[in-house]
């Protein structure tokens, strides 16, 4: 038995088959559903259903509460029709997805850029070309059947020769894969990712200013994103508000100043949590989001791209559509949610 999936106003449809799940239908027929961790964790894939049946797996309540469930919002990622189902997300993304492949890729650098944060450089295979759009990640495959996700830091273009992926890995202490490559991970170990995936990328149909919003590692996606709009000379103005604890924290903080000082559409605010006196910090204080608010009362004009902590995502989510006017259908995140997150 087969089941067709509507989107609205889209109009894309595709079919699911009895029993799976309604987002790994529309990856698998290239219809660019908005998603995040794919685990009932992040509600970034959530939509509204408007006519059909389905029933949800396991889910967290802050993705998808009870309300919310009632009120007819579906999280797609852990959603199985029993009948047609029509939906309405507006962020559908155009016919065409890039495939979704499986590949080993090669260790090629570990630089520790903090005490907590690694940049890992994977060499692609030299044989098979591997595309996806600035803001999208990889999952890593690991022997347990488990993966893990991680952002592409490198726009498309930026991949060097040879071919490579840049990625931000923070160590998360006892945390299977972290702990691995903080310690016995080096150059030229092979690993197995899967990918593109994600909905997380810059909509060029819009003219709007922007404001990226990162939290410690969302970094990654955002610097992709910064690289992009170089190489594609687009210069919509975008404010870059950066969140970390400590200065440390903001581990390419330089990198920023110099991409701020070469494109005059765009600005970059640091913004530090937790400082200490020893830190000698004169920037911007508190939460990344409430800096963000305090420069931009009016976001009705704006999209918001939003990396990194559940908490700073749906924080920034809430606030800026209740108290700033951003529309709803303008918010794009990816909320970095972790194993632990996801287990909860």
């Amino acid at each position: 038995m087969t089941f067709q999936i509507s989107v609205q106003p889209s109009g894309r449809s595709f079919v699911a088959q009895s029993g799976e799940v309604i987002l790994t239908a529309a990856i698998r027929e290239g219809v660019g559903m908005p998603y995040g961790c794919k685990d009932g964790a992040c509600g970034s894939c959530k939509c509204l259903k408007l006519s059909g049946n389905l029933t949800h797996g396991p889910h967290q309540a802050k993705a998808l509460s009870p309300e919310e469930e009632s009120a007819g919002w579906v999280l797609t990622c852990c959603a199985t029709p029993t009948t047609d189902v029509v939906l309405e997300s507006r962020q559908v993304t155009e016919v065409g997805a890039f495939p979704v492949k499986k590949m080993p890729v090669r260790v090629s650098s570990l630089q520790r850029v903090s005490d907590d944060v690694i940049t890992l450089r994977l060499q692609l295979p030299a044989a098979e070309a591997f595309q996806y759009h600035a803001g999208q990640y990889v999952e890593f495959l690991l022997r347990d059947g488990d993966c893990r996700s991680y952002s592409m830091a490198n726009a498309p273009h930026n991949q060097g020769t040879p071919a490579h992926l840049e990625l931000h890995l923070r160590h998360m202490p006892g945390g299977k894969f972290t702990d691995h490559v903080f310690g016995a991970m080096k150059e030229k170990d092979i690993l197995r990712i899967e990918g593109p995936y994600g909905s997380f990328f810059l909509r060029e149909d819009s003219a709007k200013p922007m404001i990226f919003l990162a939290s410690g590692t969302g970094f990654a996606p955002i610097k992709a994103l910064i690289e992009h709009m170089q190489f594609k000379g687009i210069t919509r103005p975008v404010a870059v508000y950066w969140g970390g604890r400590r200065p440390a924290d903001l581990y390419m903080h330089a990198w920023l100043q110099e991409q701020a000082a070469a494109m005059p559409h765009l600005t970059y605010v640091p913004v530090v949590s937790d400082a200490l006196a020893e830190d000698n910090w004169t920037g911007r204080t508190g939460f990344v989001h409430q800096a963000v608010m305090a420069d931009f009362a009016d976001l009705s004009g704006h999209q918001v791209y939003a990396c990194g902590a559940p908490i700073v995502v749906e924080s920034a989510r809430a606030d800026f559509s209740a108290r700033c006017g951003l529309p709803a259908d303008e918010f794009f995140a990816d909320s970095f949610t972790s194993a632990a997150d996801k287990e909860a």
